[in-house]
Formats: C-alpha cells, sequence, structure tokens
C-alpha cells in the first residue's frame, strides 16, 4: 500500500510517502519545511496566526502532492505544539476543510515510540539504545534494544523553547552559554542510564552532519546512519555560536535561513547528552516520527 506520513511539529512540518508491503518501506517522496508552528505557544498559550497560516499553506502543498501520486492511506499527526495550545482544535478543523487532511495529535508516549520505531528499522538497532529525538519543543529519550521501547521520557524542552529562554543576546554571550548548559545539566542529569549507543534524532543533528561531512544539497542517503563525534560537536557550536544567527545560514549554505537562530541550542542539547552518559560519539537517524508512522503500519499488517 501506498502511504503518506505528516508530521506537523512545533518547529517542521515533514511528509513522506512511501510504498509499504511484505517486510519492506519504499520512499518514494521526502519533503520538509520549517513553518515554526510552536513559536510563541509558551509565552501565550495559543497558536500564532502568521504561523497556523504557514503552515497550512504548507499541508495544502502536501495535499495536492499526495493525489498528484495516487496514495492509499493518509497519517498526520501533530505533536508538542499542538498538544499545548489552546486554539489547537481550531488549527485541526482549519486544515480538514482547507485540506481533507485529519490530523491526531499524540501524546509524547506514542511520539516516543513512533520515533524508537523508526530508528531500530532504519539503523538496525540490536544493543541497548539512548535515541534522543529533538523537536522544536519537546525532547523524547527513548531507551530501547531491537525493537522493544523499553522507556520513554518526554522533557518538554525543544530548540525553540530553549532558544527563547537563554539566548537573550546575539551571537549569544558567554552567560547565555553557561545558563543554557547548567540548565541542561540539571534537566538530563536524572536521565542517565548504562547504555551501549546514542543515536540522536531532529533537523538540529542532521544539520551538523551536513557540515560535518559537507553535504549540499541535503541528500537523506548521505546523512542517514553518520557518526558525529563530541568533538565536532564542539567544534560547529563554537563556530556557529560566535556568529550573529543570520550570518549563520550565509557563511554556511547546509544551515536553512529558519534554523540558523535555534541551531546553536540544539547543538548544545547534544554536546550536554554525550558528556552526561560519558560517549564520545553519537549516531545520526534521518528516519524520525513519519518513518515510524510507516513502521507501526507494516508491524500492524504483519499481526
Amino acid at each position: 500500500m501506498r502511504i503518506a506520513a505528516i508530521d506537523i511539529g512545533s518547529y517542521s512540518t515533514r511528509l513522506t510517502v512511501a510504498d509499504v508491503d511484505g517486510n519492506e518501506i519504499r520512499p518514494i517522496l521526502e519533503k520538509g519545511r520549517i513553518t515554526s508552528l510552536g513559536s510563541g505557544v509558551k509565552e501565550t498559550g495559543y497558536l500564532q496566526r502568521d504561523r497556523m497560516r504557514e503552515t497550512l499553506e504548507v499541508l495544502k502543498e502536501y495535499s495536492e502532492d499526495i493525489k498528484r501520486i495516487g496514495v492509499g492511506r493518509v497519517l498526520a499527526v501533530g505533536t508538542e505544539a499542538l498538544r499545548r495550545a489552546k486554539n489547537s482544535e481550531e488549527f485541526i478543523k482549519e486544515v480538514k476543510e482547507e485540506t481533507g487532511i485529519e490530523i491526531k495529535v499524540i501524546s509524547s508516549q506514542e511520539e516516543g515510540r513512533l520515533a524508537y520505531l523508526a530508528t531500530a528499522y532504519g539503523l538496525g538497532l540490536k544493543e541497548e539504545s539512548l535515541v534522543v529525538d529533538q523537536g522544536g519543543g519537546s525532547t523524547e529519550f527513548i531507551f530501547g534494544k531491537g525493537f522493544e521501547v523499553k522507556q520513554i521520557v518526554s522533557l518538554p524542552m525543544g530548540i525553540v523553547n530553549l532558544t527563547e529562554s537563554f539566548i537573550k543576546s546575539d551571537p549569544p554571550s558567554g552567560g547565555d552559554i553557561d545558563r543554557l548548559y547548567e540548565f541542561l545539566e540539571r534537566e538530563i542529569t536524572p536521565l542517565r542510564r548504562d547504555v551501549s549507543q546514542i543515536v540522536g534524532l531532529g533537523g538540529t543533528i542532521t544539520t551538523v552532519v551536513a557540515l560535518e561531512y559537507g553535504v549540499y544539497p541535503y541528500d537523506s542517503r548521505a546523512v542517514h546512519g553518520r557518526e558525529l563525534s563530541l568533538d565536532s560537536l564542539k567544534r560547529w557550536f563554537d563556530t556557529l555560536a560566535r556568529l550573529p544567527y543570520r550570518e549563520r545560514s550565509r557563511t554556511y549554505r547546509q544551515v536553512e535561513d529558519k534554523r540558523a537562530e535555534v541551531i546553536v541550542a540544539g547543538i548544545a542539547m547534544f554536546i550536554k547528552i554525550l558528556e552526561i552518559y560519558g560517549k564520545d560519539s553519537l549516531k545520526v537517524s534521518d528516519w524520525g516520527l513519519k518513518h515510524g508512522l510507516l513502521v507501526s503500519a507494516l508491524l500492524s499488517s504483519k499481526a
């Protein structure tokens, strides 16, 4: 069956269309747009009208793609921004009326489960692993082995709210960075476990892979499964944190304009995770939540 999977996140809105049959998932279309749907939700409790409008326009584009390709089933999910905002139902209704896409708002536990399934399938996880799914408004820490999820912990911190809360100067001051690291250490240390490997998901960590390995234009196949050392993360953190955010995308073409402002906070989180867990590197997956929807559909068909 040809399935479209849509992930409507706090920071980006992503689409994968794939043929799912037998034991195989064969992606035939991948798209992603930074829509920042979660911007302002922490402060106001509401989705902002301009963010709703931009996300809706992207979903209209995806709807046309889905019709053109011919899809048997559409799976669309919303995460932290739609969990928290008081006007989520208004947005969900508008999307249904304008595009026909029905959005299901999933819990942080389900979000973590799907992200882990995608990684387990996409990277063939066998050892005790920690999968870190970094989003705009929350980050899921998923512990598991093989396809078995053992524990999911969702922290209400992502690249958007960390940036809004701690990065007060442009470029960030030493005090900004110190306060960010202190906060991350306090929040992440209680999650310390013995694991064989750490896998990172999300636009920040895949962008760092693209920078480290000179991948441009972006190619999922050149990013998926790559290793990043702690030293390389620190080097890119220092390089990007020295620049005003608008200069980051002008200097490095792998950094999207809209990601430039939040990438420093995102890298800081992965640095702190590796330090706390005593690891000198992590593996990066380009398969995330939307791919997890496809893996879940595949497993359900075989049950």
